[in-house]
């Protein structure tokens, strides 16, 4: 997966938060809760990233979750049509989740934790399906890894050495 530094400053982000659990721990004197954010920032552009933040507090905790998401925040293609440039499976962990090319008019057809993803990272018509574990974070990843791992016709025919034309003919 390409890791690119993304200046954040001018960007107008959005976040959504897909899951808040608590957790406890039991220590000598009881129980300690706590809470765990899992949270999507994006800008609708391209740019998308996923983080989690822990803290006693929910507020702190999707504080740190977002902070955690724009540090770790990569840059998606997306086509004339506001879909996936190629069909991909991103996997992680248990969880899969099929990418699929979609025509204009489609819409975003995705499961929950998917389509946090692919809304903020500005996809407009994309079809998905998540396989294997329903678990919402490692879905979240896998969508990361499998929009991380797509390639533009560009930089495919740069990598070949060919023209952009034979590489889509």
């Amino acid at each position: 997966m390409k890791r690119t530094i993304i200046d954040t400053k001018d960007m107008e982000l959005e976040d959504h938060v897909v899951v808040i659990k608590r957790v406890t721990k039991v220590v000598k004197g009881g129980r300690n809760m706590r809470f765990t954010a899992l949270v999507v920032v994006g800008d609708k552009n391209g740019h998308v990233g996923a983080g989690l933040g822990k803290a006693t507090e929910i507020p702190e905790a999707i504080r740190k979750g977002k902070e955690d998401a724009v540090k770790k925040m990569i840059e998606v293609p997306v086509n004339e049509d506001g879909s996936v440039p190629h069909d991909y499976t991103g996997n992680y962990g248990g969880a899969s989740v099929l990418l699929k090319k979609s025509p204009e008019g489609t819409g975003i057809i995705a499961g929950g934790p998917a389509r946090a993803v692919l809304e903020l990272a500005g996809y407009k018509n994309i079809r998905t399906k998540s396989l294997g574990s329903n678990n919402k974070q490692n879905v979240v990843l896998a969508t990361l890894e499998g929009l991380g791992h797509l390639k533009t016709p560009e930089e495919v025919a740069r990598l070949r050495g060919i023209s952009v034309e034979e590489v889509l003919n």
